[in-house]
């Protein structure tokens, strides 16, 4: 009896028969039963596929054809209980693809729904009528394909096959993923691949509207933009030209606003800024409230960037010297302290301004002798010179995890193919004018930094507010830092070092070769860590379960995935506990769930502050640039909570900061229990807008 070799999916394509499958899914039913059984499931597999070679031999079953023989075998056997299982699961899948009918997009690596959406919103190529021309599988073979073409400019022998699978899979299995405009604009006409910008802002209309100018060109392309308009004179100063009054950098803010307001980034999602000010310009008071009216600046964040002189006067209660950038002169003192309470507030209040500390991002720039830094792009992990650009790109630790233990050899292979993917997008890359591209050819820095971390404690059964979790996370960074680090100086050697190689850091430190200035980065994933399937960078989880959004008058719940398992294998699984959890996200009141277990699946609000901090510094210890991270406050923090999470963040050497205390601005993509507000929510459950996956629960954050 021939044996069956090919099997019919829904979509009508034609794939190899997998017995693999047949036994997952058996277990999973097991499982769901508490009878996680791998020799049964993989018994009853056995019955299953014999049953299928006598009936369909010589032709081709359908996909169904096969789980209603899964069932049958179920049953004759005496599992009735694990056939239920199996049907449910079925159930929930026929629902979950016809959700995903709605989308129009064909789902060729059975993606979430709501990673489905994204995809089709932001990600895949359209044609002229709107309609999606490309598969998510489609999408990754194109960017794998456009990327390692930069190989052959070092080798024209380059095996352009292997690279382009290697970089394919990654992406494909979700194990990496690039920022976003590399997804969206690799191999097409537009082909801009970079996420983080920072331009100059100099003191004069010719200067001001020409950054202008490069800004909407970027924010056009898929790109953010960051900005220090400290060189520009106060408010009221003289301006010499015409001897008129200087309307001051705040003002100037509010057109950039207006700007970027019209210009949708690469057509798919709204323009991003940051905009920060030196501590000592004379008109930092009106720039630290300018967000205190709900509406102002929706287009940017705002950090003030503060020096180590002017912390230690907040410690000292010390005045500091305000300083007018046009003529270098002292123009008023203000006490520190008063200074740093006004921050405070404000970032308890609406969760502007984040603070810069500049210094320590100096101390660490590896370029000094080309120039200071005094930006970075709008979500703050990327500070960069004036014109500079970099690539950005996450590895998925959920994914780095077998058996109970983290997989290093293959963080170890997926790190490396990372860092040829993203030195290879400086290549490629089309820059929107030829400063830019001059600078980042010049300095070629690359961000690979990680998403999933929770995810990834969780399945290590580690509380993320724990000891454990700080050292965990120090020896993951430091392993793909280190294993970043060696590939940069192979390719190096291979293809030369940075052009400014001379005199950086790199150099100082005994390297006698580097491909990149910078390597690593923690960015806040957002949409990547949708389509990967997993938690946004190193937050937390901010909730168990949840109602998400997915489109206007259907929403799904999600849970934790891991939590489920855990859930269906102890046996306290029910979807009505589920509901229940909902409504807060949170576990830790639901005394039927095991003590163990929620000590586990804490979720961002759960966690006490000083836990968001030093996280952060754990990670910060190493990554080159810096690390983005959103400490999420509940309702009831005070003030002197905020005081004394900056304080800390200073303390632990971290670059910049960032609250967010929930309920402090009207309008959120996350709402919480209690506070949902929102006219589409009839319940009161915690509440999810489909782009939200973690960190600044605000529609302002730029994910």
């Amino acid at each position: 009896m021939a044996k069956v070799s090919k099997i019919t999916k829904r979509d009508g394509r034609m794939v190899d028969f997998d017995q693999t499958k047949i036994t997952n899914a058996i277990l999973k039913a097991l499982t769901a039963v508490e009878r996680r059984d791998g020799d049964l499931a993989k018994n009853l597999s056995n019955e299953t596929v014999k049953l299928v070679n006598e009936r369909f031999e010589g032709k081709i079953p359908s996909v169904e054809n096969v789980q209603d023989i899964v069932e049958e075998v179920l049953i004759k056997n005496g599992y009735a209980d694990v056939a239920k299982a199996y049907i449910l699961y079925r159930q929930k899948r026929t629902e979950i693809r016809e959700f995903k009918k709605f989308f129009d997009v064909v789902d060729d690596l059975k993606l979430g729904v709501n990673a489905i959406k994204v995809l089709k919103n932001r990600y895949l190529m359209k044609d002229e009528e709107g309609e999606v021309i490309e598969t998510p599988s489609q999408m990754f073979r194109r960017v794998a394909k456009a990327v390692a073409k930069a190989d052959l400019l070092y080798d024209e022998k380059a095996d352009l096959k292997k690279t382009e699978e290697e970089f394919y899979q990654i992406m494909a299995n979700r194990e990496f993923l690039p920022n976003s405009p590399t997804l969206m604009n690799a191999g097409t006409m537009l082909g801009q691949l970079s996420a983080c910008f920072v331009l100059p802002v100099e003191d004069s209309i010719e200067g001001i509207f020409t950054t202008l100018k490069h800004m909407a060109i970027i924010h056009q392309s898929g790109g953010g933009t960051g900005f220090s308009f400290s060189k520009l004179r106060p408010a009221g100063d003289i301006v010499g030209s015409t001897k008129g009054i200087a309307s001051g950098p705040v003002s100037f803010m509010t057109i950039y606003d207006a700007a970027t307001n019209v210009i949708k980034q690469g057509g798919r999602r709204r323009g991003a800024n940051m905009a920060i000010l030196d501590v000592t310009h004379p008109d930092i008071l009106k720039f630290i409230e300018v967000k205190s009216r709900e509406g102002a600046l929706t287009n940017f964040n705002i950090s003030v960037a503060v020096t180590d002189e002017f912390m230690e006067a907040v410690e000292k209660d010390d005045e500091y010297s305000l300083i007018n950038p046009r003529s270098g002169k002292v123009e008023e003192k203000l006490r520190a302290r008063h200074v740093f309470d006004l921050i405070v507030a404000n970032a308890w209040r609406t969760g502007d301004p984040g603070l810069v500390f500049i210094d320590e991002i100096n101390r660490h720039n590896p370029t000094p002798n080309i120039g200071e830094i005094h930006s970075t792009n709008p979500c703050g992990e990327q500070p960069l010179l004036p014109y500079e650009s970099c690539n950005l790109g996450s590895i998925n630790l959920a994914k780095m995890v077998r058996d109970g233990d983290l997989d290093w050899e293959k963080l170890r292979r997926v790190t490396r193919t990372a860092v040829h993917f993203l030195d290879n997008v400086i290549d490629v890359n089309k820059y929107p004018m030829p400063e830019i591209a001059e600078i980042t050819k010049a300095n070629r820095k690359i961000g690979l930094g990680v998403m999933g971390f929770a995810d990834m404690l969780i399945r290590l059964g580690i509380p993320y507010d724990s000891e454990e979790a700080l050292a965990v996370a120090e020896e993951v960074m430091k392993f793909v830092s280190g294993e970043a680090t060696k590939k940069s100086a192979e390719i190096g050697e291979e293809r030369g070092s940075f052009a400014n190689f001379r005199g950086s850091l790199w150099e100082k430190k005994g390297y006698k070769t580097i491909r990149n200035s910078t390597v690593t980065t923690v960015a806040p994933t957002g949409t990547i860590s949708i389509i990967a399937g997993c938690s946004s960078g190193i937050e937390p989880i901010f909730a168990v379960a949840f109602v998400r959004n997915v489109m206007e008058g259907t929403r799904l719940l999600e849970i934790q995935p891991t939590f489920e398992k855990v859930a269906r294998e102890k046996g306290f699984y029910s979807r009505d506990l589920m509901l229940k959890i909902a409504k807060t996200g949170s576990i830790q009141n639901q005394e039927e769930i095991p003590k163990e277990v929620r000590r586990v699946f804490v979720t961002a609000l759960d966690i006490a502050p000083e836990w968001h901090v030093k996280m952060q510094a754990a990670f910060q210890k190493y990554v080159d640039n810096a690390v983005s991270k959103t400490v999420n406050l509940p309702p009831d923090a005070t003030v002197e909570d905020v005081r004394k999470i900056y304080r800390l963040a200073y303390k632990l050497k971290c670059k910049g900061i960032t609250v967010y205390r929930y309920g402090s601005k009207r309008e959120q993509v996350l709402y919480v229990g209690p506070l949902l507000t929102k006219e589409m929510v009839t319940e009161k459950h915690v509440s999810a807008d489909s782009e939200y996956s973690g960190g600044c629960p605000t529609s302002e954050c730029p994910f």
